[in-house]
C-alpha cells in the first residue's frame, strides 16, 4: 500500500517511522516533509516541501498520481480546513476526524461550551469577541492567575498566562496580533496542579487508550518563559499511574466520544486530553484533534502493533476487535530549536546543523526532523524547532542520559542551538522521592 502523511514536523517524522515498520506498506508520501524524513530509510519516502499542508487541490494531484491507498491528516491546520472530508468524499481512505468533529480543537469557545453541556472537568471561563467586553470583565473578577485564549489555533502559542490585573488586561490587547484566531477569545482560570497529555485512538463509537506523556511547552527551564509548540516531554508520565486518575481519563474520553456522536460529530482518529491533575480531580485544560508534538514521538515509537493496523481497523469500525500492545520503555525527547525560538529566527535559518550523522548511529536513540532543510550534503536549520532527539530506555534516568548524550553531539554553526535541559525533571525528582 502507499501512504501519503500531511504534515511536516517531528510527529509527523515519528509517523513515517511506524508506517514504515508495516509490512503492508510499499512506499511513504508526505506534504510538505521534511529533509531528514528520506535520510537512511528502508523504504522509499518522497516529500513536497514546495506544497503547503492545506492547498488540498495540489495534496489531491499527487493522490491521483502516485495511485494513494491511505492518507493520515496529522497536522491540524488541514484538519480545520477539512482536508478528512474533502478527500473522503472522493473515496480516498482518510484518517483522521472531520472539520466538525475536529472543531474540538480548532474552535475552543466551542468546544469549551461543548464541555459545559457534557458535564466534563474544566475550568471557569468566559468567552469574548470584543477586546471591551473583556477588559471591562477583566477588572470586576477578583485578582489572580488566568489564562487568556485564543480561540482559533495559533501554533500552540496562543495562551498567554497572567498573574495579576495589569498582565490580564495586556494579554487581552495581544490577541488582536493573532489575527482571525484570536478574534473570538476566552478568559480562564489558571488551574493548580500538575499537566500530562493522554491520547486515545477512536473509531466514532469504541476507543483504545495509549501511553500518557507530560510536555515542556515553555522555553526555558522549569517552565519558564513564553509557551512554544513544545519543547520535550516524557512517556509514560508518572503522575498519571494512580488508579483513581487512570478511572477519570477513561471517563472523560468516554463522556467526549460519545457526546460527539451525539452531537452528530462522531469523532474517528486521534484524541489528545491535555489535562491537569488538581486538587479537586482531573481537568481537562484543552483537546487537540490529532498527536501532540512532541508527545508522539514518545508514545508512537512503544506501540507495538502494526500501526498501519490500527488506522484500518479505526476507519472498518472495528477498533473494538483489536487489542493496542505497548512496550515497557521510557522515553525522553529533547526539542533542538533555533536561538530565538518562539520570536524571531531569521538570522538562524541557513545556519549549518553538525553532528546528525553521528547522533544517527547512535544505539537506543531516534532523531526526528522538523525545521530543517538539505543544501547539497549539508543540513541548515529552517524554522523554530529543527529537530528532536528521543532516548528510550528501562525507565526516566536512562531514557533522559541517552537522551542528551545525543543531544551534545549536535550544534547549528554560530552557537545558534537551543535546547531545554530539565526534560522530564518531575519524573526524575518523584522517582528519587519516592523509590
Amino acid at each position: 500500500m502507499k501512504v501519503l502523511i500531511i504534515g511536516g514536523g517531528g510527529r509527523e517524522h515519528c509517523l513515517l517511522s511506524a508506517y514504515i515498520k508495516s509490512p503492508n506498506v510499499k512506499k511513504i508520501f508526505v506534504v510538505p516533509g521534511n529533509a531528514l524524513m528520506g535520510f537512511h530509510q528502508k523504504k522509499e519516502v518522497i516529500t513536497y516541501p514546495n506544497i503547503k499542508s492545506t492547498d488540498l487541490t495540489l495534496i489531491w494531484k499527487i493522490i491521483l498520481d502516485q495511485r494513494i491507498d491511505i492518507v493520515d491528516v496529522a497536522q491540524d491546520d488541514p484538519l480545520a480546513a477539512g482536508a478528512v472530508d474533502f478527500f473522503s468524499e472522493k473515496k480516498v481512505a482518510t484518517f483522521g476526524p472531520t472539520k466538525l468533529a475536529a472543531q474540538i480543537e480548532w474552535d475552543k469557545s466551542w468546544s469549551r461550551e461543548f464541555m459545559k453541556k457534557y458535564k466534563l472537568p474544566i475550568p471557569h471561563f468566559a468567552i469574548f469577541t470584543t477586546q471591551k467586553e473583556a477588559a471591562n470583565y477583566a477588572k470586576r473578577i477578583p485578582e489572580g492567575t488566568y489564562f487568556v485564549k485564543t480561540a482559533g489555533l495559533a501554533a500552540g502559542k496562543g495562551a498567554i498566562k497572567t498573574s495579576n490585573r495589569q498582565d490580564l488586561l495586556s494579554a487581552i490587547k495581544k490577541m488582536s496580533a493573532f489575527g482571525a484566531a484570536g478574534e473570538t477569545f476566552l478568559i480562564e482560570e489558571a488551574l493548580e496542579g500538575e499537566e500530562f497529555s493522554a491520547y486515545a485512538i477512536s473509531d466514532g463509537e469504541h476507543f483504545k487508550i495509549l501511553k500518557t506523556a507530560q510536555d515542556n511547552k515553555s522555553v526555558f527551564n522549569f517552565d519558564e518563559g513564553p509557551n512554544t509548540g513544545g519543547m520535550g516531554a516524557i512517556a509514560p508520565a508518572l503522575v498519571t499511574t494512580a488508579e483513581d486518575i487512570q478511572k477519570q481519563i477513561k471517563e472523560i474520553f468516554a463522556k467526549t466520544i460519545s457526546g460527539m456522536a451525539n452531537e452528530g460529530k462522531p469523532y474517528r482518529g486521534i484524541l489528545y486530553l491535555g489535562g491537569i491533575d488538581t486538587s479537586g480531580g482531573v481537568k481537562i485544560i484543552e483537546f487537540n484533534a490529532r498527536w501532540g508534538d512532541p508527545e508522539a514521538q514518545v508514545i508512537i515509537p512503544g506501540i507495538k502493533n502494526d500501526y498501519l493496523q490500527i488506522v484500518l481497523a479505526c476507519l472498518e469500525g472495528k477498533l473494538n476487535k483489536l487489542t493496542i500492545r505497548e512496550d515497557d520503555k521510557t522515553r525522553v525527547c529533547i526539542v533542538a530549536t533555533s536561538k530565538g525560538y518562539p520570536d524571531d529566527i531569521s538570522s538562524v535559518r541557513g545556519k549549518r546543523i553538525f553532528g546528525l550523522e553521528k547522533v544517527l548511529k547512535l544505539p537506543s536513540t531516534t532523531i526526528f526532523g522538523a525545521g530543517i532543510e538539505k543544501k547539497g550534503e549539508t543540513f541548515t536549520a529552517a524554522g523554530g524547532r529543527v529537530l528532536s532527539i528521543v532516548g528510550a530506555g528501562k525507565n526516566a534516568f536512562e531514557a533522559r542520559v541517552r537522551a542528551y548524550k545525543s543531544m551534545a553531539y549536535l550544534f547549528i554553526e554560530g552557537n545558534n542551538l537551543h535546547y531545554r535541559t530539565d526534560i522530564g525533571w518531575r519524573d526524575i525528582e518523584r522517582k528519587l522521592i519516592y523509590d
